[in-house]
C-alpha cells in the first residue's frame, strides 16, 4: 500500500528485547512504508538496545534499570542519542512529541503507568503489558474512551469500527476484537477466550507438585517469554485475559468463557445471540496480532505463511480444569470482586513465578501464594481503584505479604 500524501506512524516501543519487541520490530522493517521507530526502551539489555537504535536510527532510548547510567557500553550508541533511566526515562519516551503510537511491550506491573501516561498524553496506545487492565482497567479504560472521542473529533478515527486509542497486541484479544467489527454490543451472547491448555494439560494437581521450571518453560504451540510463558502453564494467562476482555469489550465476567483448543489455531471466538458464532483461525505467529494493532484499520500483507486448512487436521475443545489449574478461577474471582483485589492478585503472582523461576518455591506454592495474598487483603477490605498511587502502594503491600509466604516454605 502506498504512503503517499500520508505520514508513516511513528512508534515507541517499550520492552523492544523481549518476544513482543522483537516480533514488532520485524513487522516494522517488512513495513518500513508505513512504520517508523523513533524510541526504544527495555529493562536492562544495553547491547541490544543500542543495536536495535543504530539499525533504526532512532534518537531515544531508555532503560528501566537506574543502575546502568554508567554503563561504558551507552558510549557506543551514535551521535546525538538522548537516554533516560528509571521509571521517569520510560515516561520521557511516551510523551516525545515524535510519539504516535506506543507499544508497550514492558513485562509486569511496570508498565502500567507507562500505559496511562500514553492515553493521558493522546496518544495510541498497542497494548501487549496484560497488568495495564488487569491492575488498572478502571482508570485507563476512561482515558481510552477519551482519547477515542478526540480521534472522532479529528476526524483521524476510522469510519467504521472502533476508533483505535487502544489497540490490543494479544492473539486471543486481537481476535476478539476483528470478529466484533461490524457487530452489535448487545447481540453478543459470550466472548470465547481460547487456551492451549499448556504443557501440563490432562495432569493431576499430584503430577503437577514435582514440575520443575524447565518443563513449564516447554510450551507446545507459542514461544514467549518466561514470564507469560509460566502463567500460561498456570493458566493465570488465561485468568488474567479474562480480566482484560471484562474492560476491553466492557461484557460481563458470566458472558467470558475459556475453552481449551489445544491446536491453538483458533485464537478466540464470538458468541451470538442467534446461536452464530464467529471464530479468528490464524497461523500461530505474534506478528499477526501486533501487524494489526499497527495497520488497523487497514490490513498489510502476511508477516508470515498463512494457516493451511489441508493440514490443519483436527480441532479440539475441552473445557478448562479450574479445579486443578487454579490460578484461572482465582483470577475470575478477583476480576469479579474487583476493585484493588486484581491488584494484589496480580502482584502474588508475580512474586511467586520469579521465585518458581529462580527454584525457590515449588510449583503448586504459585497458586498457594496468590491464594494466600487475596484472602489476607479480603479480610482488611478491598478498596475502590482511585489512583495509580495507591496502586503502588496496594501492589507493594501484596508483594512483601507473598515474599514472607514463599519464605516461609
Amino acid at each position: 500500500m502506498s504512503t503517499e500524501g500520508r505520514a508513516r506512524k511513528r512508534i515507541a516501543v517499550l520492552g523492544s528485547t523481549g518476544s513482543i519487541g522483537l516480533q514488532t520490530l520485524d513487522v516494522v522493517r517488512r513495513h518500513s512504508d508505513e512504520l517508523e521507530i523513533v524510541a526504544l526502551a527495555a529493562n536492562t539489555s544495553v547491547a541490544k538496545v543500542v543495536g536495535q537504535a543504530h539499525e533504526f536510527k532512532v534518537s531515544n532510548i531508555a532503560f528501566g534499570d537506574e543502575s546502568l547510567r554508567e554503563n561504558p557500553m551507552l558510549a557506543q550508541a551514535h551521535g546525538g542519542v538522548s537516554v533516560g533511566f528509571g521509571q521517569q526515562g520510560l515516561l520521557d519516551l511516551v510523551r516525545l512529541d515524535e510519539v504516535d503510537v506506543v507499544v508497550n511491550a514492558l513485562v509486569g506491573a511496570a508498565g502500567m503507568r507507562a500505559s496511562y501516561e500514553t492515553l493521558a498524553c493522546g496518544k495510541q496506545l498497542a497494548l501487549a503489558n496484560k497488568e495495564s487492565l488487569v491492575v488498572a482497567g478502571d482508570l485507563i479504560m476512561p482515558l481510552a474512551a477519551r482519547v477515542d472521542a478526540a480521534r472522532v473529533e479529528r476526524g483521524i478515527a476510522p469510519q467504521v469500527g472502533p476508533a483505535g486509542a487502544l489497540m490490543p497486541i494479544d492473539s486471543e484479544h486481537g481476535a476478539i476484537y476483528q470478529c466484533l467489527l461490524g457487530e452489535r454490543h448487545e447481540e453478543v451472547s459470550a466472548l470465547w477466550v481460547t487456551a492451549s491448555g499448556g504443557p501440563f494439560r490432562g495432569m493431576t494437581r499430584a503430577d503437577l507438585a514435582g514440575m520443575t521450571a524447565k518443563q513449564a518453560l516447554a510450551h507446545p504451540t507459542w514461544k514467549m517469554g518466561p514470564k507469560i510463558t509460566i502463567d500460561s502453564s498456570t493458566l493465570m494467562n488465561k485468568g488474567l485475559e479474562v480480566i482484560e476482555a471484562h474492560h476491553l469489550f466492557a461484557m460481563d465476567y458470566d458472558k467470558i468463557k475459556v475453552v481449551v483448543q489445544p491446536q491453538s489455531a483458533i485464537h478466540s471466538m464470538v458468541e451470538f445471540s442467534d446461536g452464530s458464532v464467529k471464530a479468528h483461525l490464524g497461523t500461530t505467529d505474534m506478528r499477526i496480532p501486533i501487524q494489526f494493532a499497527l495497520s488497523y484499520p487497514d490490513r498489510w500483507e502476511a508477516p508470515v505463511e498463512p494457516l493451511d486448512f489441508t493440514r490443519l487436521g483436527s480441532l479440539e475443545f475441552y473445557p478448562a480444569d479450574t479445579e486443578t489449574f487454579r490460578c484461572l478461577a482465582l483470577a475470575r474471582h478477583a476480576g469479579s470482586t474487583g476493585g484493588t483485589l486484581p491488584c494484589v492478585m496480580n502482584a502474588a503472582n508475580e512474586v511467586a513465578v520469579a521465585a518458581f523461576l529462580d527454584d525457590a518455591c515449588g510449583y503448586l506454592d504459585i497458586d498457594a501464594c496468590v491464594e494466600h495474598a487475596m484472602e489476607l487483603h479480603e479480610k482488611q477490605g478491598v478498596q475502590r481503584v482511585e489512583s495509580l498511587d495507591q496502586l503502588d502502594e496496594v501492589d507493594a503491600w501484596a508483594r512483601g505479604v507473598s515474599r514472607e509466604f514463599i519464605a516461609a516454605k
